[in-house]
């Protein structure tokens, strides 16, 4: 159930910059630094992306990728 919420919480969170579906493996892949960094972070407005964001120094590679490429789009 919790993985859902945080699913449904990364996918709700995109702005226009990043108005782009991420596919489920994108999903995965930034779970755990959401998980460790943004929990505590609104989903919505792009909150939960900018918070990633902020934290770009500390996030795993597989996230930073992510990241990266939504700002590509």
């Amino acid at each position: 159930m919790l993985r859902i919420v945080l699913t449904a919480a990364l996918l709700c969170g995109s702005t226009a910059v990043y108005a782009q579906e991420l596919t489920s493996a994108q999903r995965n892949a930034c779970m755990g630094d959401y998980e460790k960094y943004c929990k505590s972070v609104e989903p919505g407005g792009g909150r939960i992306i900018a918070c990633l964001a902020k934290q770009s120094d500390k996030l795993s590679a597989a996230c930073k990728k992510v990241l990266a490429e939504m700002e590509k789009k």
